[in-house]
Parts: C-alpha cells; sequence; structure tokens
C-alpha cells in the first residue's frame, strides 16, 4: 500500500529528477514553497490532492492510479473499455 510518506517522496524524486528546485517547482504549479516542502516532508500530515496534481505536472509527470500488481493504469482500463464498446 502507498502511504502519504510513499508519495512525499516520490514528489521529491520527481522534483530532482526534472532538474528543479523547490521554489522553481512551486512557481511552476503556482503554489508556495513552503506548501511544496510541507508536502514533500507531510509536516502536516496531510496533502492537497490539486497541488500535488499541479507540482506533477509542473515536474513533466502525470498522476496516475494503477492497481496492484498490475501494469495496465486505469486509464488503460477505461479506454480498453470503450473500444470494446465502440465494436
Amino acid at each position: 500500500m502507498t502511504t502519504l510518506a510513499d508519495i512525499g517522496e516520490m514528489l521529491k524524486d520527481a522534483r530532482r529528477a526534472s532538474g528543479l528546485s523547490q521554489k522553481e517547482l512551486a512557481e511552476r504549479a503556482g503554489i508556495s514553497r513552503t506548501t511544496l516542502a510541507r508536502m514533500e516532508t507531510l509536516a502536516r500530515g496531510d496533502m492537497s490532492v490539486s497541488a500535488l496534481v499541479r507540482l506533477l505536472e509542473a515536474a513533466g509527470y502525470d498522476l496516475r492510479a494503477v492497481k496492484r500488481g498490475h501494469a495496465r493504469t486505469l486509464d488503460d482500463v477505461l479506454t480498453e473499455q470503450r473500444n470494446a464498446g465502440d465494436q
């Protein structure tokens, strides 16, 4: 199971992999640097999903739901179902 702490670490890893400082990423996403820092460290024990999505997009990532043990994303499954209904 993925925890909020895991997500905070993933966010930090995505930012670093994109070569961005906290300040640069926060500016691109339109949030404060302190909000980003709190999300990376879970200083308040919670995380704004809308801010998370904006931060990941600003770092060049998409947020996707993937069922444990499967490689396909929720988007993949929904697309397959739509395509099967069109046939």
